[in-house]
């Protein structure tokens, strides 16, 4: 067998990202690497990705070192593969890897799905993400007419992906059949009422303590850790943090939105009483149906959504020369974790139902802080929802998410002394607080558009339906 020596490059990870920067090899000159096998990490302005190798063989020589950014075609490193006679090394991964990177999967996921519903299929109904299908599975099996209860998942932890389903509706037996032996896939995220399938109980952790200085602090904010990579100074109290590529990421889009951006601030103060009384009244059946926590997040989220329906100019992006109306509300969350802020998107939130917009929250949340989300999640984001409550605050002043107009902050709900018809009442209160892009929108605008997100959260009641 001949070698060759081959360049391995850095592929279009999506249609608006031109570059990526290397995090951290995986892979060191002289490794042995197989096809689909990740060899470093890769960190963008939206996400990070892990790159699989195109080719197997032997890793001969980083070009570009840790923390460098790279053009999308160039190379980033050589691979001595093994070629017959004359000929060259198979390649059946090639137009797959982008696909995998994009997509945020691993190496594993990256190759051929298991064909679904076929006799040799082996489905595990004990994965622990078996019964955790994503809006877009969700979508794809119903304009198939795919039973997922058939399909055999080979994502992380059993999860079924959407090549799973592909793959279903190619071998043709995973079709659903008639209605009596054909249960529901349809998740609650559906916007339709439909009745969705029960996900087992995750049970609360008795050993965790309840958080009570805020109504709506049901765990223990995470505490960032940070790593001191630098040296210290002798004889001087002070030491030296290396700036990452996602806290440079973070800093440029920070300067950016401040610089190019005339904020404007409002606060509007809420009565949400009703919503904690109907929120403590479903959350448990919500939990054990659903298998996920019902927080105060969905309610607030369907109140803006149906405001700016209302006042579609908060849903707009200034454009020099005019100002683009946005016809989709795509919801953009913002979600903290250890080391950055992420904001993925929940897509036409106008379109779901509160128990939908429950779903996609935790979803996203989790992936954000497990690092698994794709590209496409925090794309196409036009207005930002944050939640600043969680950490126990009653008043601040986000930054708005550029390009977008506007952000709304949902503050810690509190119980206070309300005056209420010349009578003093115990009432639970909460901040919103709105920044705004004063080139677009001004005060009377946005002053109706937060009263508008008040009166959809003060008639919330104990007939409120989430489906």
């Amino acid at each position: 067998m001949a070698k060759k020596i081959i360049e391995i490059t850095m592929p279009q990870l999506a249609e608006s990202l031109v570059s990526a920067t290397v995090d951290r090899w995986l892979k060191e000159p002289g490794d042995q690497i197989e096809m689909y096998e990740p060899i470093c990490d890769l960190i963008t302005d939206k996400v990070n990705a892990e790159l699989p190798a195109t080719v197997k063989g032997k890793l001969v020589k980083h070009l570009v070192g840790s923390g460098e950014t790279v053009e999308v075609g160039a190379a980033i490193c050589l691979v001595e593969i093994e070629v017959a006679d004359g000929g060259e090394q198979a390649d059946p991964g090639a137009g797959k890897v982008e696909e995998a990177v994009a997509g945020g999967q691993t190496a594993s996921a990256a190759r051929p799905p298991i064909v679904a519903a076929s006799s040799a299929a082996i489905i595990d109904e004990n994965a622990p993400m078996r019964l955790r299908y994503s809006p877009a599975v969700q979508r794809l099996a119903a304009e198939r007419q795919i039973d997922l209860n058939r399909v055999a998942g080979t994502g992380e932890g059993g999860r079924i992906t959407r090549k799973d389903v592909l793959s279903a509706a190619e071998a043709g037996n995973a079709a659903i059949g008639s209605p009596a032996n054909a249960p529901s896939t349809v998740h609650a995220s559906s916007t339709s009422s439909a009745s969705s399938s029960v996900t087992p109980i995750v049970p609360m952790d008795p050993k965790i303590p309840v958080r009570s200085s805020g109504m709506h602090l049901s765990e223990s904010p995470r505490i960032p850790s940070v790593e001191t990579q630098g040296q210290e100074m002798p004889g001087r109290g002070e030491y030296f943090i290396d700036v990452t590529p996602v806290r440079n990421t973070i800093a440029t889009r920070m300067r950016q939105s401040v610089s190019e951006i005339p904020h404007g601030w409002m606060m509007i103060e809420v009565d949400v009483t009703n919503l904690v009384v109907l929120r403590n009244k479903l959350k448990d059946e919500f939990r054990q149906r659903e298998g996920i926590n019902l927080t105060y997040m969905p309610f607030l989220i369907k109140a803006a959504v149906n405001a700016i329906k209302d006042y579609p100019i908060m849903n707009s992006v200034w454009a020099v020369d005019k100002i683009i109306v946005k016809r989709e509300i795509n919801i953009s969350l913002s979600v903290g974790t250890e080391d950055s802020v992420v904001t993925p998107v929940i897509r036409q939130a106008d379109q779901k139902n509160i128990a939908g917009i429950a779903h996609e929250i935790d979803d996203l949340a989790r992936r954000t802080r497990d690092k698994k989300l794709k590209l496409d999640d925090v794309q196409g984001g036009t207005f930002t929802v944050n939640n600043t409550g969680s950490f126990g605050s009653i008043l601040s002043q986000p930054i708005i998410n550029y390009p977008q107009a506007a952000i709304l902050t949902f503050e810690s709900i509190v119980k206070r002394p309300v005056v209420i018809n010349d009578m003093i009442g115990v009432r639970s209160m909460v901040n919103l607080c709105l920044s705004l892009d004063h080139r677009i929108l001004d005060g009377v605008i946005c002053g109706r558009f937060l009263q508008r997100v008040k009166e959809n959260l003060e008639s919330y009641n104990q007939e409120t339906k989430l489906y």
